[in-house]
């Protein structure tokens, strides 16, 4: 695929999402931060039951010290490998407090260094929370990227260089949620629509369902 018909994709899915950012519900950066580090193997829509609860209680690393780590699985139950996830969160509540005056720092390193938060979930955060033109490699965006051509790899971090290497420059900053949306919606894994598709055919999929 060459860099004119990627400007075309990008440009169509643009406008056909013209507001592309997280379905995840969040008020503040540190309740991002919890949000996505709960949606690993788990679904935005379980996600938001759970944070809804838990955030009118507990929003602040220090609030979610003193609910406990027994309390907090309570309200994470419902989400899965909410046992480990409550315990990463504990520690990483207590690494912000520590270590950042309770807020959640602005570079890679550091967000890599708080527990249950790897690569993925720290672009994210860059990108998401404070504007970087990161990609975050999802199952969505790793099969869109495969199935369109854009950015075919055999692994996420194959597909992030290569995503960061081939995304437009003004498409850089929106690219992660539009391709997220675009899969979760339209480049679907089990029967994608691609006959209402605005990119059909830009597409380089040998099995169209058009």
């Amino acid at each position: 695929m060459n860099a004119k018909k990627r400007l075309e994709i990008f440009e169509r899915l643009a406008v056909a999402i013209p507001e592309p950012t997280t379905e995840l519900n969040y008020r503040t950066t540190f309740e991002l931060l919890i949000a996505v580090v709960l949606s690993a193997q788990a679904t935005d829509k379980g996600v938001n039951k759970a944070t809804a609860r838990l955030f009118a209680i507990a929003n602040t690393p220090s609030a979610i010290l003193a609910l406990g780590l027994e309390d907090l699985k309570g309200y994470i139950k419902t989400i899965g490998l909410f046992n480990g996830k409550a315990a990463n969160i504990i520690t990483l509540c207590r690494q912000l407090l520590d270590n950042h005056a309770g807020q959640v720092p602005e570079t890679r390193a550091e967000l890599e260094a708080l527990a249950g938060v790897g690569r993925k979930t720290a672009n994210v955060i860059l990108n998401t929370a404070f504007g970087q033109p990161t990609i975050a490699v999802d199952t969505h965006i790793f099969r869109v990227a495969n199935r369109t051509g854009i950015a075919p790899g055999k692994n996420v971090l194959q597909v992030e260089q290569k995503l960061d290497k081939w995304v437009p420059k003004r498409h850089k900053k929106d690219a992660h949620h539009l391709l997220i949306l675009h899969g979760r919606y339209v480049c679907t894994a089990r029967q994608p629509k691609c006959r209402s598709c605005v990119i059909k055919d830009l597409c380089e999929f040998k099995e169209k369902t058009v």
